[in-house]
């Protein structure tokens, strides 16, 4: 069988409840598309049954394949997930799906074709949808602190959803370390070491109360992977083997 052209990787912690309504919108999206496709579920730790209502949908979508962590993080579900697919371009997404399956189409060709295309909730033409006014400065004040530490110029790096041309995904993966919620601002800042462009594509997005992040206790973690990060790269551990 020929690697498909486009994977879908859906990290997946306590997600029971939602599993069953979002893979069912995205292989109904799916099957208006004219391209091959994977979805990957990546099960990382739940204490619910999010790992065998998705085994069972297996048997509804021939195109779904379900993977198990046992430790928790999403930056370790993201990096399983990917590191096995097999697709030309690899998207990983929330699942939730606060940013419409639909838009997946503008992150690919024949829309875009770049090494790595990520949503953005700040770029001019993108909309937020009831987000508490809260939420969006705490956001806000974090993403201050990735760009002073970390990744100048871009607005948005925690949005969940981002694309990956295949070369680039195994060239940048494999050289993760943190398994958390700032995982995504390392894996950006390896690919601005190494060279590649990023895109930041404004979407339409739509708050979500039932996000799994704790403001106060997610930020402290994140602010401390941020100096994590900084270290790595004196270290050298970011360094290009190819």
């Amino acid at each position: 069988m020929t690697n498909p052209f486009l994977s879908i990787i859906i990290p997946a912690y306590n997600e029971e409840s939602r599993l069953p309504q979002t893979l069912e919108q995205i292989f109904t999206f799916l099957e208006g598309e004219n391209y091959s496709t994977e979805v990957i579920i990546v099960e990382n730790g739940s204490n619910d049954q999010t790992f065998g209502i998705a085994q069972a949908l297996t048997k509804k979508y021939p195109d779904l394949r379900v993977l198990h962590n046992e430790k928790a993080g999403k930056g370790l579900a993201v990096r399983t997930g990917i590191l096995a697919a097999k697709g030309k371009y690899r998207i990983f997404c929330d699942a939730d799906l606060s940013m419409p399956i639909e838009e997946i189409r503008r992150f690919i060709p024949p829309n875009l074709d770049n090494d790595i295309v990520i949503a953005s909730r700040e770029v001019e033409g993108a909309v937020r949808y009831a987000e508490p006014d809260f939420r969006h400065f705490t956001g806000r004040i974090f993403n201050l602190l990735i760009r002073l530490l970390a990744l100048p110029k871009l607005h948005d790096t925690q949005c969940g959803f981002k694309c990956f041309r295949a070369d680039v995904a195994e060239n940048i993966f494999q050289h993760q370390h943190i398994e958390g919620w700032a995982f995504d601002v390392e894996l950006l800042f390896i690919a601005r070491m190494r060279g590649y462009e990023i895109v930041e594509l404004p979407i339409p997005w739509y708050y979500n109360d039932e996000s799994k992040i704790s403001v106060l206790r997610d930020s402290f973690r994140m602010f401390f992977d941020l100096l994590k990060i900084r270290q790595n790269a004196r270290k050298g551990n970011y360094e290009d083997s190819r």
